[in-house]
């Protein structure tokens, strides 16, 4: 099972105490994965449709104890090209459904019924817990993750951009850094940040996805930090083996073109010294002269013979 599987399978099973958040769950699946029908006798249907068993779970819990419908049909269809079924729920009493969206403010008041494509009606979700219950059903019916191993991508992906705006609005409302692109005919609200995503997954009650990723991300997070430095260690250590390779260069140069006679008592030392510990670092250099000297005062020598050997070179 995916990551994101494994997230929405935890959603289906939380389902809220208050009433309100219900409702505004509800509202989410019902517009990104609702319609309206006429059956073959023209009586109106609202169905339900969706691959996730999760939210099939989700919308049966939902109806029965924010609308005490506790019997609706359930279609299973195989479709070509497709991996697992595609269940659809319908509510075929007319009732029920009139019920359901004034509840959720698809039917306003002059009994006017609005697109199941547009906007949530802001009503629904005004209140901090309603917009987490709202995030909740979003994700269950049109979020993805991606496997955190790989990389952190968060996304939800709309039919429209009015849609796309809401769901961002309501992100950076929980100071998450969401954005919108356009995919073919799809808006995308996505959030790449791995620190956002763990705190999304806190906001829509995700609590053991949670933890799994904040785990994920320990270790990872660990293991760059180690490689980071390793990959220092190693270029530090590259630059001091070059930088040793070229001070000897220079100074079997001298050795052989210039004579160390010709050196001053400092510089001749320096460079014996040099070529008798090919492999030691500035500080053990400087603790087999005599006097003992720091690592400025071997660098300055070393740096003093490189001149010289730049300078016969001509």
């Amino acid at each position: 099972m995916s990551f994101s599987s494994e997230v929405k399978e935890e959603l289906g099973k939380y389902v809220s105490r208050n009433h309100h958040c219900q409702i505004a769950e509800l509202a989410a699946i019902i517009h990104y994965q609702g319609h309206l029908v006429r059956g073959e006798n023209g009586q109106l249907q609202l169905q339900i449709t969706t691959e996730n068993l999760s939210v099939l779970r989700k919308c049966f819990t939902i109806l029965n104890k924010a609308f005490n419908i506790e019997t609706a049909e359930m279609e299973e269809e195989c479709l070509q090209n497709h991996k697992n079924s595609v269940y659809t729920i319908v509510l075929e009493k007319e009732e029920d459904i009139l019920n359901i969206f004034q509840t959720i403010k698809l039917l306003d008041d002059e009994g006017v019924l609005h697109d199941l494509r547009d906007c949530i009606n802001p009503v629904i979700i005004e209140q901090y817990c309603c917009r987490r219950a709202f995030m909740r059903g979003a994700f269950l019916c049109i979020g993805s993750m991606s496997d955190p191993n790989k990389g952190y991508h968060l996304e939800l992906v709309c039919n429209s951009r009015h849609q796309a705006k809401q769901i961002q609005e309501a992100l950076i409302l929980f100071d998450l850094d969401a954005k919108i692109v356009q995919r073919k005919k799809y808006y995308v609200v996505y959030i790449k940040e791995g620190s956002h995503i763990v705190d999304f997954l806190g906001i829509c009650k995700a609590r053991v996805a949670l933890m799994n990723l904040e785990n994920l991300r320990i270790v990872k997070e660990m293991r760059n930090s180690i490689n980071r430095k390793v990959n220092c260690e190693t270029a530090n250590i590259a630059k001091t083996v070059n930088a040793a390779a070229k001070q000897i260069e220079d100074i079997i140069f001298i050795r052989d073109y210039v004579g160390f006679s010709k050196l001053p008592d400092t510089l001749r030392e320096m460079a014996q010294v040099r070529l008798e510990y090919p492999e030691a670092s500035l500080k053990e250099l400087g603790q087999y002269l005599d006097p003992p000297v720091g690592k400025s005062g071997v660098n300055h020598r070393l740096r003093k013979l490189c001149e010289i050997a730049d300078l016969n070179r001509g």
